[in-house]
């Protein structure tokens, strides 16, 4: 995951900020006992919200806990755990191993083969348990190997593989709400798959990496009209995950969903978009 899906942290209440880091924590911890260190390591923002919003849609019952962690070995702070946060770091770990296990195919990496020797065992059992969303992941994640291997400039295709992938994690049962669930998690994928293909561009037009906003860009007149361009695909995709939110009946947590959503989820593009501004004026003196 790419970690774009976060709070905005000054415009939460004192007591939100916590209850969200409690829900954080408790993700953490969940990925500690049940993959040790290890899991604990592949910990995200994005599995946060998304135990964060399947718990406000299901009411699943959470228990309250103290305990310690490495970043507080002296003082215990409150975490919050429930089904939904064995869900989050199951899917964690099969998102973690299958790009891995493209890693290792696709380029010989040796952290992709050591990733893959660290989950696999935990992995196959969770293909198992979880046969539809482990079909979805690995398949999406080839697809995007071959859009990668053949330098697909079809910036639509590319998200879009992502927005599948997402898709299915967000079907957490295949009930009432599965169809406003997928649209939700379609957009929210295409909308972290270009942001972070936006993150990306400078250095992959150094490296020569794939990106297909690098066809946006050369399409574009000018670099106004590239950042313009890519400005609205964002809020389009972030309109529709919303539009698909608001249908949904998320009442528990629902000040810090909106938050993440409506804010949050714009704050790395906001800081790159600042980093630029400081550049021209510095360049201008």
């Amino acid at each position: 995951m790419f970690g774009y899906v976060t709070i905005d942290k000054p415009e939460l209440k004192v007591k939100e900020f916590y209850r969200y880091k409690s829900y954080y924590c408790g993700l953490c911890r969940t990925l500690k006992e049940e993959y040790g260190f290890r899991g604990r390591m592949t910990l995200s923002y994005d599995m946060a919200f998304l135990v964060l919003f399947l718990t406000s849609l299901y009411e699943t019952p959470t228990k309250e806990l103290q305990s310690h962690c490495p970043l507080h070995p002296v003082k215990k702070i409150p975490m919050l755990q429930n089904e939904i946060s064995e869900y989050g770091a199951k899917m964690n770990i099969l998102l973690v191993y299958f790009k891995c296990e493209d890693d290792w195919k696709d380029d010989k990496s040796l952290k992709g083969i050591a990733g893959m020797h660290l989950f696999r065992k935990k992995a196959k059992e969770l293909c198992k348990e979880y046969k539809r969303q482990a079909q979805v992941i690995q398949k999406q994640l080839k697809v995007l190997a071959v859009y990668e291997e053949k330098q697909e400039e079809t910036l639509d295709l590319a998200a879009g593989a992502f927005g599948k992938l997402m898709a299915e994690l967000f079907v957490y049962k295949e009930d009432m709400w599965e169809q406003e669930l997928r649209n939700f998690g379609f957009y929210l994928g295409k909308f972290i798959y270009i942001m972070d293909a936006y993150d990306d561009l400078e250095e992959d037009l150094k490296t020569g990496s794939y990106n297909p906003l690098k066809a946006v860009k050369k399409n574009s007149k000018d670099d106004n009209d590239y950042e313009n361009t890519v400005q609205q695909i964002l809020v389009m995709m972030m309109a529709e995950a919303t539009a698909a939110f608001e249908k949904l009946p998320l009442l528990w947590d629902s000040e810090i969903l909106r938050n993440i959503l409506y804010s949050g989820v714009w704050a790395k593009y906001n800081k790159k978009q600042k980093e630029k501004q400081e550049k021209q004026e510095r360049d201008g003196k």
